[in-house]
């Protein structure tokens, strides 16, 4: 079973949180220990080193005797001794007169000064040796103080060991309290959706408040719901009505047939079995549409090629014998789909606009290009194959232009059962449209319908 920080989005986020911060943290602290050391050594040194040179040239001029307590420049710098080239003690300041020698380095006359360390028998202490002239019997001038505490002890190590460890943990905290707090609408956006069933989608996730990616989330998923409630409302409303539209065609053959078992001499044979095969193929007919629906933009059908627009319109047109719309082509004009769909979509919307026309149908193809507004205030190409179909029937009234593309749907007497059709040509023609990312709609026309497919370019 896999650690609790490993099951947990929290958990795994303040583990690397800490891991980061210690991978910063740990060795920006040992390089500030260590330069921190270096400068207070370099300090020190400076300050033994300029008084070793500055006895060392008191020697040289003879302003300083020896034998004599030798008076320190620097107060910090205490210790202070001068040796002979035989090793003999020259002078001494009254710090180191009684203290053994300070270093048994000598410099040589190619490198006079020399910076070192030495642990006394009391103390370690910081000495710079200088030598007062380049004769090979020049004294060495020893200058030195006791070591700081920062550099005999642990103690900056320790202090900057506790402030990282606490930072550290701090940053673990922090984390852990800021990623709790922003998974929260998470875990509860998670709970509300537990509650949610295919009985009623009707619930809804709380949206926090903000444009963060937390909000966005809720609203995606508030969204995915509404549509999940809109789908699941139209295969409900949808279920019924075919339910209704296969539920007449039966009771009519049934009607029929039933007439035909209890009068049997009164039926006409003839005229009983072409109204039932009438039935039949009505029956036919909607099933073979339904099937249709169900595979538009599934998986079914996924082999798609690269297809003339107008092309196609021609093949259906050389169909329809001696009733040809009118025309006007662009060629040229290519799209990418399955060939069967956007055949049976000019099908439709042919078959729609030579149902109601009175004397006229045009059908158009041209290409659409432009810009586009973009959402982030931007723009982009837009590039599409237009095909519109007109007819000079009836026109369509603006509230019923988006009704027409449903299921079952007809707005009057004109458009009966009587008139062909079995009230799902306009909902394949949508559903074609929206599979092959374009868009169906009714736009004006007067005294007339015109129909309006946009597909994009291939």
């Amino acid at each position: 079973m896999a650690p609790w920080w490993a099951r947990s989005l929290r958990g795994r986020f303040t583990l690397i949180a800490t891991a980061i911060a210690a991978l910063v943290l740990i060795p920006v602290a040992i390089a500030g220990i260590v330069v921190t050391k270096t400068l207070v050594a370099e300090g020190v040194f400076n300050d033994t080193q300029d008084t070793a040179e500055r006895i060392a040239f008191e020697l040289r001029g003879g302003v300083l005797p020896l034998g004599a307590a030798i008076p320190v420049p620097n107060p910090t710098v205490d210790l202070v001794q001068v040796v002979s080239a035989e090793g003999l003690l020259l002078g001494a300041s009254d710090g180191a007169r009684t203290l053994p020698p300070l270093s048994d380095i000598r410099p040589t006359p190619a490198d006079r000064v020399i910076n070192t360390t030495n642990c006394l028998p009391t103390e370690c202490i910081h000495v710079s040796a200088v030598r007062v002239s380049v004769s090979p019997d020049s004294p060495i001038v020893y200058a030195g103080r006791s070591s700081p505490d920062v550099l005999q002890t642990r103690t900056l190590e320790i202090v900057v060991a506790i402030e990282v460890t606490m930072l550290i943990a701090l940053a673990a905290w922090s984390t852990w309290l800021v990623t709790g707090r922003a998974l929260r609408p998470v875990a509860t956006m998670r709970a509300e959706l537990d509650r949610v069933h295919a009985g009623d989608l009707s619930r809804r996730v709380t949206q926090p408040p903000g444009e963060d990616e937390v909000a966005q989330l809720a609203r995606s998923i508030n969204g995915t719901l509404a549509r999940l409630e809109r789908s699941a409302e139209q295969q409900r409303q949808f279920a019924s009505d075919a339910s209704h539209e296969l539920r007449t065609p039966i009771a009519g053959l049934r009607a029929q047939l039933e007439s035909a078992q209890l009068y049997p001499e009164d039926t006409d044979l003839e005229a009983l079995v072409e109204s039932a095969l009438r039935d039949t193929d009505r029956l036919e007919a909607i099933i073979s549409d339904l099937l249709l629906l169900a595979r538009i933009g599934s998986r079914v059908d996924i082999v798609r090629e690269r297809l003339d627009l107008s092309c196609l319109v021609r093949q259906e047109l050389a169909t329809r014998g001696d009733k040809i719309p009118e025309v006007d082509l662009a060629d040229g004009a290519y799209v990418e789909g399955v060939r069967l769909q956007l055949s049976r979509l000019l099908t439709n919307l042919l078959d729609n606009a030579q149902r109601h026309a009175e004397t006229m149908v045009l059908v158009t193809v041209r290409e659409e290009r432009g810009r586009v507004p973009r959402r982030d205030n931007g723009a982009e190409s837009h590039a599409m194959v237009v095909l519109a179909v007109e007819n000079d029937g009836v026109e369509i009234a603006p509230h019923d232009r988006d009704r027409i593309f449903e299921r079952f749907t007809r707005l009057d007497a004109a458009r009966s059962r009587d008139a062909g059709g079995t009230g799902l040509g306009l909902a394949i023609a949508r559903d074609v449209a929206i599979a092959h990312g374009g868009t169906i709609r009714v736009e004006d026309r007067p005294g007339g319908a015109r129909f309006v497919l946009r597909l994009p370019i291939a």
